[in-house]
């Protein structure tokens, strides 16, 4: 009887529930007072204006009535958009590749050689803090009719170029995108490299595999959150050339460097309000499902293995 008594829980005391029901409610408040001015700014700045430019997409811009899908088919329809798009899509499907290949590239050869690694620390970023305009007058300066591409170009008997007026106007667009985000990722590919445990490796090396083999059965697999990461954030900057066309080029560049960027600038300029809203939503869309499509797919890997 008595170790009976002994094993019976302890009754708790009266309030003691009232008293911790009342501590979590006031660190909740506490939590919900910090995280306030976050909140207000994310709803101000971002949900509520988001939200507006949906509404917009359905009504006409003056009389603010409703027209349905009328301008979503109004864009559709418009020929410098379906350029646009075309071009976009171009330019993402050219730049996304080549910059997921040659970062991890460079970022492999720095992780091999430690000394490199630690002389090229300072540059990896170098590209991203120097002045649009500054990147611009030596684009300008390189590739205009009269710049330094056309005078070799003429040196060895050829004929000058306005390579900033042409078709090559695109692959100049693709270099000063490689060239200014090319460091940014290979951090992101050393960070990923460095959370491979060597051992790994040590025991493939062991069983007799060679480094294309570890590559693709070691570093490859291990390496897909980082992918994923470069490759969301590698999409998201493809769309900050614009600058750089349009400080080079003006609101009407070459056909072949002309993006949604340059519709959405032009129809802003002519407050063509529903347009733009119809155009905003389509893009938020279009980079939202690549988004979800990228995580689902590497979910989906995940799961296999």
């Amino acid at each position: 009887m008595r170790n009976q008594s002994l094993k019976k829980p302890l009754p708790l005391r009266a309030g003691s529930k009232g008293k911790r029901g009342g501590r979590r409610h006031g660190e909740a408040g506490v939590a919900l007072a910090f995280l306030a001015p976050s909140l207000i700014g994310v709803c101000g700045m971002f949900l509520l204006p988001t939200g507006d430019v949906i509404r917009r997409s359905f009504f006409s811009a003056m009389g603010n009535t409703f027209v349905g899908l009328e301008n979503y088919r109004t864009i559709f329809a418009n020929e410098s958009f379906q350029l646009a798009v075309s071009n976009t899509v171009r330019f993402i499907l050219v730049c996304i590749p080549l910059l997921l290949a040659l970062s991890l590239g460079v970022a492999l050869l720095l992780y091999r050689m430690k000394r490199l690694q630690d002389l090229f620390r300072t540059t990896y970023l170098l590209p991203l803090v120097v002045p649009v305009t500054s990147v611009v007058m030596i684009i300008q300066t390189v590739f205009q009719k009269n710049g330094l591409l056309s005078a070799l170009c003429v040196t060895f008997g050829g004929t000058p170029v306005d390579w900033l007026n042409s078709e090559y106007a695109f692959y100049v667009m693709v270099a000063c995108y490689l060239w200014k985000y090319l460091g940014y990722n290979v951090i992101l590919w050393l960070a990923g490299l460095s959370a491979i445990p060597e051992s790994y490796y040590e025991a493939a090396r062991v069983d007799g595999a060679n480094e294309a083999q570890s590559f693709f059965a070691i570093t490859l697999p291990l390496l897909k959150s980082t992918m994923f990461i470069t490759l969301v954030l590698g999409l998201i900057n493809s769309f900050k050339v614009f600058r750089e066309a349009y400080l080079v080029a003006g609101r009407y560049p070459n056909s072949s460097i002309y993006m949604l960027q340059h519709v959405l600038s032009n129809w802003f300029s002519d407050l063509d309000m529903q347009k733009i809203s119809a155009a905003a939503v389509l893009l938020m869309v279009f980079i939202l499902a690549v988004v979800l499509l990228a995580q689902s797919v590497l979910e989906r890997r995940k799961g296999f293995e």
